[in-house]
């Protein structure tokens, strides 16, 4: 089992030099996310600094572009990393596609069905493999004269993994997609007993099998090596654990392990701004379900032990592993984290 790492876009270089450093760890993959920065420039920047590195985005927004628009990044990205680019897309929230980009957003799910369907149809004509045609209630495309099409490439089309939550787009991931990017807010349980079923609904719909699907999963970890190191760290996940579970309808996560009522007490407390309240409520039982508390010598063992059964394809990704990548000692606690789920069979 390979490690993965979650980035935000810095500036173009600064981007290139980190996925370098991804590399050179040993991470499988760098995910970068659509935050204040483009995650489509920051893989482009990665392309052309990395040989073996997986790249992807982690997600990118889909609606705010046009399939075309993503189509047409996501295919060049595939040429220039020679397979190595996965393609994640996500719906985001609807205050933010509605009020920060001015797009439609309802409704998210048979909207990214068919944003999904007519990027891979856009594909299959850019490879000459059959004529645009795509017709649906939200994206129609018809037209691609072959000075408009960057034509045929020498590798796969790339994979497309969606972000999902609830039983809704969990289930579209098995009717359409190639992969998953769970919540980094999950419990394993959560994942295996209501996602992965939706999934299986969706992939009996299509046709096909769990192995065809990619399950990645951003991890919270509360890692050290002294009291004082692990104290800092599960307070951060703890935080961050109060702060996504306030999200209206990640309730669900909360409810799966008898915390009903959670999610909406989190709510109230967050619109109040009561932070110190919020992290109240996760104590330390809670967390275990939600992040994975270890030392630095054991969370690689504890990561493949914890994971391994989840699907027949998973890739771990680290949702830490990056806020103090400038420390090189802590790159290389990473580096041997690497390594030892590397070994691990």
């Amino acid at each position: 089992m390979e490690l993965d790492i979650i980035a935000h876009p810095g500036n173009l270089k600064a981007s290139q030099e980190h996925a370098q450093q991804v590399e050179a760890a040993g991470f499988g993959s760098v995910w970068w996310t659509d935050s204040g920065r483009s995650a489509f420039l920051a893989s482009t920047a990665s392309a052309l600094g990395t040989s073996k590195l997986q790249i992807g985005t982690g997600i990118a927004v889909a609606f705010p572009r046009s399939p075309m628009v993503t189509a047409g990044i996501a295919w060049e990205l595939a040429a220039s990393t020679e397979g190595r680019f996965v393609l994640g897309l996500g719906s985001q929230v609807k205050a933010h596609v509605e009020r920060r980009y001015s797009t439609e957003f309802a409704p998210p799910g048979p909207r990214l069905k068919e944003y999904v369907e007519a990027t891979k149809a856009i594909f299959r004509a850019f490879a000459g493999e059959e004529k645009l045609k795509y017709e649906g209630e939200y994206y129609n495309f018809s037209l691609l004269p072959s000075m408009w099409s960057p034509g045929p490439i020498e590798y796969d089309a790339p994979p497309i993994y969606i972000s999902a939550v609830r039983p809704y787009m969990s289930r579209l991931v098995g009717e359409c997609c190639d992969g998953i990017h769970v919540h980094p807010f999950h419990s394993p349980e959560y994942v295996k007993e209501v996602q992965r079923t939706a999934i299986e609904d969706g992939l009996a719909r299509s046709g096909r099998a769990i192995e065809e699907i990619t399950f990645a999963v951003p991890v919270m970890t509360a890692v050290g090596d002294s009291d004082e190191e692990i104290s800092k760290t599960r307070e951060h996940a703890r935080t961050m654990i109060a702060f996504y579970g306030s999200t209206p309808g990640y309730e669900a996560m909360f409810d799966h392990h008898g915390y009903t009522g959670m999610g909406a007490e989190l709510n109230a407390l967050q619109k109040r701004g009561d932070i110190p309240g919020m992290q109240s409520l996760i104590t330390d039982e809670v967390m275990s379900h939600y992040a994975v508390e270890s030392s630095w010598n054991d969370l690689g063992s504890k990561l493949v032990e914890r994971y391994r059964d989840l699907a027949p394809n998973v890739r771990v990704i680290s949702y830490t592993a990056a806020d103090h990548w400038s420390d090189p000692a802590m790159r290389e606690k990473w580096s041997q984290v690497t390594k030892t789920m590397r070994d691990s069979g």
